[in-house]
């Protein structure tokens, strides 16, 4: 396929956590350019569609999953050479979400899996998706240190240890039990308590919601590299 002129795209790096692994969302190309390389999910903006919709109709049709996603465009990427198809400008967009399903494959894609970000071989991917996924998670790591994003991966009620799980998932690292409980519970409008438990290792647990506040003051930093 050639393109004329000039067109305009999104690709998504999706997130989620899969049995305690941050996963990223790859789909196998069925098509020329790259047929048969792993890329991120997306595709070309259909002429009557905004960005936001196409971004939401290509999670659709990978993920079947159309609510209860987080969805904020991450940047514009449009150096010449990028899509050897021609001229193409590609609006990436960030995507989370707690545990979802395994993907299907579109139409243009021999496969999709979820792939643990660990594992990715950022130099085998297709188009400039290596760069993409980088940008991607480097958003997600740091917007974890100054908002709220981390509830995003967690279900609509969730312990302190499932969303000390997120960060640890995402940060790569593993975070001081006491410590973080007390940060995120003296953190003003960070979580709210539902008055509700579960059980966890024979202990109850006190169940908790999001709250209210999106910009986290103090910060929950990163902790240096040891």
């Amino acid at each position: 396929m050639s393109l004329q002129g000039f067109a305009v795209a999104v690709d998504l790096v999706v997130l989620t956590i899969r049995e305690d692994k941050l996963c990223v969302l790859l789909i196998e190309r069925g098509i020329e350019p790259f047929r048969g390389r792993w890329a991120l999910p997306g595709g070309f903006v259909l002429a009557d569609e905004g960005l936001e919709a196409a971004a939401h109709r290509e999670l659709a049709e990978e993920t079947g999953v159309s609510t209860g996603v987080h969805l904020e465009q991450l940047r514009s990427y449009g150096e010449p050479g990028r899509d050897p198809r021609g001229r193409v400008v590609s609006i990436a967009f960030l995507a989370l979400a707690p545990n979802l399903s395994d993907p299907r494959s579109g139409s243009d894609a021999a496969g999709a899996r979820w792939w643990p970000v660990a594992e990715v071989d950022e130099a085998a991917l297709a188009f400039d998706h290596a760069q993409i996924l980088a940008d991607g998670l480097e958003r997600a790591r740091g917007r974890l240190e100054y908002s709220a994003l981390a509830t995003a991966f967690c279900p609509p009620t969730f312990t302190i240890a499932q969303l000390r799980g997120v960060y640890e998932a995402v940060w790569g690292t593993t975070l001081d039990v006491r410590n973080f409980h007390r940060k995120v519970t003296k953190t003003p409008g960070f979580v709210e308590a539902t008055g509700e438990s579960i059980s966890a290792g024979g202990r109850p647990a006190q169940l908790f919601r999001p709250g209210p506040v999106q910009q986290l003051q103090p910060p929950i930093t990163r902790p240096e590299p040891g």
